[in-house]
């Protein structure tokens, strides 16, 4: 698979696009990179979807030498690829993944024209509530030496049900996204993101959404009951993948990938029909 890069004010951003047909554009969460839709893609393809995955800024084969790294910035991003890919009159439907379903949702907000539907996977639109555990968490995963073995460590067990054969490779392929020069300090600062943002846009949403969490996404907690509130506030559907954590998709994309055409299905009808 070739990786694309596309221009942007501070850098560049890696991509890469499989298939033909109508768009669909996905992001990985914080600290992830694009291969983290790898099971989810090529059911897209093969249903006829053109898809490109895109890395964050200082993730994955993205530049390091952004300044901004929250949700309003991979929103833009998003935006960008979607506009460098698309025909004149064209939508595409985004897929995001922990935080950049908050990028998706303020890029919804922000172009209706561009954005035809929206997928969110373990999604943060808002912020959480943190607990003691989780600062402590997060204040040992942001300091080295031994912080890139704790974030792996984490993002480990954020697949408690079935975790994918291939875990190790993709884990390693975080490992050295972290450890480029400039990779550590790209990941702090997305780090330091609020979700208040994608919250303030919620109401301006106004295309086919589908919420995908899983029972056990220990990232809330009560997993459930955010993913309801979530569809409620966006009026959308909710996919609640049993046993399934925070990377559902790559989980369960036997479970997940249904539901994602279905959504397709019906974001680009209504798109057609509102040309």
């Amino acid at each position: 698979m070739q990786t694309l890069f596309l221009d942007r004010p501070e850098g560049r951003l890696a991509y890469d696009v499989q298939g033909e047909g109508p768009l669909v554009v996905c992001q990985p969460g914080m600290g992830d990179v694009r291969q983290v839709y790898r099971f989810l893609v090529p059911r897209l393809v093969e249903a006829g979807y053109r898809v490109a995955t895109l890395d964050l800024r200082g993730h994955g084969e993205s530049d390091t030498t952004f300044t901004a790294h929250d949700d309003v910035a991979a929103a833009q991003d998003v935006i960008a690829l979607a506009e460098h890919l698309l025909a004149p009159g064209e939508k595409a439907v985004l897929v995001g993944n922990s935080m950049t379903a908050g990028a998706a949702v303020w890029a919804a907000a922000e172009r209706p024209d561009l954005v035809a539907g929206l997928a969110l996977a373990g999604p943060f639109v808002r912020d959480g509530d943190v607990t003691a555990v989780q600062r402590l968490m997060l204040a040992v995963l942001i300091r080295r030496p031994w912080g890139t073995a704790a974030l792996r460590s984490y993002v480990k067990g954020l697949y408690p049900g079935t975790p994918p054969a291939d875990l190790g490779t993709h884990l390693a392929r975080i490992t050295a996204s972290l450890r480029r020069p400039g990779g550590w300090a790209s990941f702090k600062a997305t780090t330091r993101t609020t979700h208040e943002p994608a919250r303030e846009r919620l109401g301006a949403v106004a295309v086919p959404v589908l919420v995908v969490m899983g029972t056990k996404d220990s990232d809330w907690p009560d997993p459930v009951a955010e993913g309801r509130w979530i569809a409620e506030q966006l009026h959308g559907e909710l996919l609640l993948v049993e046993g399934a954590g925070h990377y559902p998709q790559a989980e369960q994309p036997e479970v997940v990938a249904p539901a994602v055409l279905a959504l397709l299905g019906r974001a680009f009808a209504g798109a057609s029909e509102r040309v």
